[in-house]
């Protein structure tokens, strides 16, 4: 046996069904759809979720909270991250995301106060935590708001 003459075997495959080809077909007048009835019309499928008239599941399970469409997600960095980029004096979302921090710029950067920072650097980010501040300027740096 070559490979040329391998194939699918024995009624595997079937030919189309070939439908409004009239009576003698046995395929024609309503072609398969049956005399009445919703599968009979153009266009009598519907969409998915339909469930025959019943209530769809997505209407019948209870609906709770509210989902705020204007929320701003920030990327959290804490202070241990920031103390291991050496040798630059403002660290910014830019040096940020070049040294790894960030793995995606979002829609801001929030600073939170867990670890600590040892030397003075001028920080850039959107938000800042009280405590994250205060780390900050206690260690002699600055502690910049930046606009989103």
């Amino acid at each position: 046996m070559k490979i040329e003459e391998l194939g699918p075997r024995p009624g595997a495959k079937k030919p189309k069904k070939r439908v409004g080809r009239g009576d003698g077909s046995g395929h024609g007048k309503t072609s398969c759809r049956g005399e009445n009835g919703q599968g009979s019309r153009a266009g009598g499928t519907k969409g998915p979720g339909f469930e025959g008239g019943q209530m769809p599941l997505m209407r019948r399970i209870p609906k709770r909270g509210f989902t705020n469409i204007f929320r701003k997600e920030y990327t959290e960095v804490n202070l241990r991250d920031l103390s291991r980029i050496e040798g630059a004096d403002t660290i910014g979302p830019d040096l940020l995301f070049d040294e790894g921090v960030l793995k995606k710029l979002g829609a801001g950067i929030k600073i939170l106060g867990h670890g600590d920072i040892k030397r003075p650097v001028t920080v850039q980010a959107h938000k800042f935590s009280k405590g994250a501040q205060q780390k900050i300027e206690a260690a002699g740096g600055k502690a910049e708001v930046i606009p989103l």
